[in-house]
């Protein structure tokens, strides 16, 4: 009977050690599960916010005691750690290849995009005020006259501005030029009062200034985006599009990048692109959601229904 006593407890003392080993192996498994979880988050949700899961196991104390002994509990514990681990992430990856196809799609749509705008580019001045003639804010086109017979298009380039009159002068110089000592702001403002003030030209000289001298400012968003505005509500729609789209592109984390987009919309709207006008809109609800639900939600409304977009 002794004998048999022995035994038992002999076995039972030996088994400690391998559910002790086997405790250890699980919650390396639960270690390297959270930690590749916590890092397909960051790719799912790189701004954060608080977009993580829950936590589906809940910490000790919140469970009625089980029964049984504790190495069994503890390594049943782990492993439903484990199981919710993995469930987590097989979800998250799936989020991130459905993001990817999401941004490969966009890469597509960008480059249709590039070309439409450099196709704009492409045309003469005179053609491409033609192309925006709808618009009520276009100058009229420079009349081909009897004595100019089939006149090259090219040759419109060389059309000399109206000088300002003494007026406008003046009332350009009235405007307060700012003397702070910072060249980058004072240029911006001094453009942006100027854009206010309805003088297109001389806004657009001053922030084309500015974004020269400091192109790598961590405003120069702003100022690209402004002068974009600028030749828009000149009535210069096509020039206005390779400005806004360069300004997100070459700079999609700038703080103007999603304005930059929306107005490209515009200016592709009021060119009679309006196909692409609606890619433009699309691109800014993706790239930027935060941005289209929020701060220009309405104007993004309004965009697509001014552009007719599905």
């Amino acid at each position: 009977m002794k004998f048999r006593y022995f035994l038992t407890a002999a076995a039972i003392f030996s088994a400690v050690p391998a559910a002790q080993a086997q405790d250890t192996n699980v919650e390396g498994r639960v270690v390297k599960l959270e930690k590749e979880m916590k890092a397909v988050q960051r790719k799912v949700f790189p701004d954060g916010a608080g977009k993580f899961f829950e936590p589906e196991i809940q910490p000790d104390g919140t469970k009625p005691a089980t029964t049984g002994t504790p190495s069994s509990s503890a390594v049943s514990d782990l492993i439903g750690r484990v199981d919710a681990l993995e469930s987590q992430l097989a979800t998250l990856t799936g989020q991130v290849e459905t993001q990817s196809a999401g941004m490969k799609a966009m890469d597509e749509r960008l480059k249709a995009l590039e070309g439409q705008v450099k196709s704009f580019n492409a045309v003469p001045a005179a053609t491409t005020a033609s192309v925006a003639e709808t618009d009520t804010k276009v100058a009229a086109t420079p009349v081909k006259t009897a004595s100019t017979p089939k006149a090259n298009p090219a040759a419109a380039k060389t059309t000399t501005p109206a000088k300002p009159t003494a007026a406008r002068t003046s009332a350009v110089a009235a405007i307060e030029r700012p003397s702070t000592g910072d060249g980058f702001e004072d240029g911006y403002s001094y453009g942006y009062r100027l854009w206010e003030a309805k003088f297109y030209p001389e806004a657009q000289v001053q922030l084309q200034d500015t974004i020269t001298k400091y192109p790598k400012h961590k405003r120069a968003s702003y100022a690209r985006n402004l002068l974009g505005r600028s030749w828009l509500d000149d009535g210069k729609p096509a020039t206005a599009v390779k400005i806004f789209y360069d300004n997100y592109k070459n700079d999609p984390k700038g703080d103007r990048a999603p304005e930059s987009l929306y107005f490209l919309g515009d200016a592709l709207t009021d060119l009679g692109k309006a196909p692409e006008a609606c890619e433009a809109f699309g691109q800014l609800a993706s790239a930027y959601p935060s941005e289209a639900s929020g701060r220009l939600a309405s104007r993004l409304a309004e965009g697509r229904k001014k552009a007719k977009c599905k």
